[in-house]
C-alpha cells in the first residue's frame, strides 16, 4: 500500500488534544504520524491547505436494513452514503428481518460489509431473541460474531428484570447496552410529540414523559449493576437532565443527540410532511434548547444520525400510516457545522470529539484517533464551503430527508478508510 501525505492541513485529533497546522502521514494502512517523518517518502500527496484533517467520522446509530428490507437500503448503498458523507465507520442497528440476534447474523453483516468495500461496519446485536423482549439473546455468541454493543432499538427492552440481566451480562464483555427509551402504553398510536401543536392539529401525541420514565429506569439500573448504558436519540429536556444527574452520580451512562432533534421542532408537522415523522418525535423549542445545552456542557457526548431509510412509496402514505425515520448519513457533517459550529455552540475539537473518539469509546472500537500505528481512517473537511442539500443525488437508496433544498456549510472532501482513499474531491 502506498505512503500517503496529507499536506499542510489543520489536523484536529481530540483523542490526543491535537489542533495545529501540520502534515499527516499514512503508511501501509496505518497512521505513521504528524509533522516531519525522517526517511519517509510520499507516493501520493494531497494538499489540505485551508482544510481540516480529522480522524475518520463515526456514526454509531445507523439502520442499514439488510437483511430483509433491501428495498429501503443495503449494506452496500448505506456504506457508500457513509463514505460520501465523510463517515469511515458505522455501527448498524439490529432491527432487520430477521433481527441480528445470533452469531451468524452478526457475521453476515461483517461479510457483506467486506464485500461492499466502502467503510467499516460494526454490527450491534439484539438484546433479546427476535427483539421480542422476552428472553436474552445469545450475547456471548454475538460478541464472537463481531457485535460491539447491544440494543433492541426501534423498541425498548420492556422488562426491567431483563434489562438488569442484560446490563450484568454485558458488563462481563465490557459492552454497552444502547437504550431506545419509550413507554409504549403512552405512545401507542402517536404520530408526533404531545403538546400544543398536536392538540391544534388533532393528531395523537407521544408525551415527553414516555421517554423520560424509561431513561430514569435504565440510568438507575446501570447504577445498580455497574453496567454501561447509552441513551440513543435523546429528544427531551427531561432526558438530558436525567443523564446529567446520572453522570454526576458516577453512573456509566452516556447520551447522544441527532441533528433533527436539535434543529427541528414539532411545528414542522404543520406541513403534514411524513419526512418530519420520527421516533422519538420532534419536540418543542424548549427541548431543542436543552439538547444544545447538553451538547455544550458535555452531557451528550455523542452525535449520531439515526439514519433510517424508507423507500419513497412507504413515506408517501398518510401521516398516520407512514413509517418513522429519516436518512442522515450524507447530511450529518454539514448540518452539525451549520447548526453547532457556526452559531458557536461547539468548537471544532468539541464537535469532532462527539463524532470520533467519543462514539469509539462507547462502542469500544479501535477507531476515532490519529495515534501512530492505529488504522488510517481519516476525513478531510472543507469547513467553509457553502452548498445546498440535494436528496436526489444521495448515494443512499432512499430519499426521505426533510433537509432537501436546505443551504448548509461544510463538507467532507476526502474520505480515507484503512489507508485507502475512498472519496477525493480535491483531484
Amino acid at each position: 500500500m502506498p505512503t500517503l501525505l496529507l499536506r499542510n492541513g489543520r489536523v484536529i485529533d481530540p483523542s490526543q488534544e491535537i489542533d495545529r497546522q501540520t502534515d499527516l502521514w499514512i503508511k501501509d494502512g496505518t497512521i505513521l504520524g504528524t509533522g516531519p517523518q525522517p526517511g519517509a517518502t510520499a507516493d501520493r500527496t494531497i494538499d489540505c491547505t485551508g482544510l481540516i484533517v480529522s480522524p475518520g467520522l463515526i456514526d454509531m446509530h445507523v439502520h442499514l436494513r439488510e437483511p430483509g428490507r433491501e428495498e429501503d437500503e443495503t449494506i452496500a448503498t448505506g456504506t457508500a452514503a457513509a463514505v460520501a458523507g465523510g463517515i469511515t465507520s458505522v455501527a448498524c442497528m439490529p432491527n432487520t428481518e430477521p433481527p441480528l440476534d445470533s452469531r451468524d447474523a452478526a457475521e453476515f453483516v461483517v461479510l457483506q460489509a467486506r464485500r461492499a468495500g466502502n467503510c467499516n461496519v460494526f454490527p450491534i446485536g439484539a438484546v433479546t431473541k427476535n427483539r421480542e423482549g422476552k428472553e436474552l439473546a445469545e450475547l456471548g455468541g454475538l460478541v464472537e460474531g463481531g457485535a460491539v454493543a447491544f440494543t433492541d432499538d426501534g423498541a425498548p427492552v420492556y422488562s426491567a428484570e431483563i434489562m438488569r440481566r442484560a446490563l450484568e451480562y454485558c458488563k462481563m464483555f465490557d459492552k454497552a447496552v444502547l437504550v431506545h427509551a419509550e413507554i409504549l402504553e403512552l405512545t401507542q398510536g402517536g404520530v408526533m410529540s404531545e403538546g400544543f401543536v398536536s392538540m391544534q392539529l388533532g393528531l395523537r401525541g407521544m408525551p415527553a414523559v414516555a421517554e423520560d420514565i424509561m431513561i430514569a429506569r435504565d440510568v438507575m439500573l446501570a447504577g445498580l449493576t455497574g453496567g454501561k448504558v447509552h441513551i440513543l436519540h435523546v429528544s427531551t429536556a427531561g432526558g438530558v437532565d436525567l443523564i446529567r444527574r446520572g453522570i454526576a452520580k458516577g453512573v456509566r451512562v452516556s447520551g447522544e443527540a441527532c441533528p433533527h432533534h436539535f434543529i427541528l421542532t414539532d411545528e414542522c408537522l404543520r406541513t403534514f410532511d411524513s419526512n418530519y415523522k420520527m421516533s422519538p418525535p420532534l419536540r418543542t423549542q424548549t427541548d431543542v434548547a436543552a439538547i444544545l445545552a447538553g451538547l455544550t456542557d458535555g452531557t451528550l457526548a455523542v452525535l449520531a444520525t439515526d439514519h433510517a431509510p424508507h423507500a419513497p412509496e412507504k413515506k408517501e402514505r398518510e401521516l398516520d400510516q407512514a413509517p418513522n425515520g429519516i436518512i442522515g448519513l450524507e447530511t450529518f457533517l454539514p448540518l452539525c457545522v451549520t447548526h453547532l459550529i457556526e452559531p458557536g455552540h461547539l468548537s471544532w475539537p468539541q464537535l469532532l470529539a462527539k463524532m470520533t473518539c467519543n462514539p469509539a469509546a462507547v462502542l469500544g472500537i479501535d477507531r476515532g484517533t490519529l495515534t501512530p500505528g492505529r488504522p488510517a481512517d481519516v476525513t478531510v473537511i472543507d469547513p467553509k464551503v457553502k452548498w445546498t442539500v440535494d436528496a436526489t443525488k444521495f448515494k443512499s437508496k432512499s430519499r426521505n430527508s426533510p433537509f432537501h433544498g436546505t443551504p448548509v456549510t461544510g463538507r467532507a472532501v476526502v474520505t480515507i478508510v484503512g489507508g485507502e482513499v475512498k472519496k477525493n474531491e480535491l483531484g
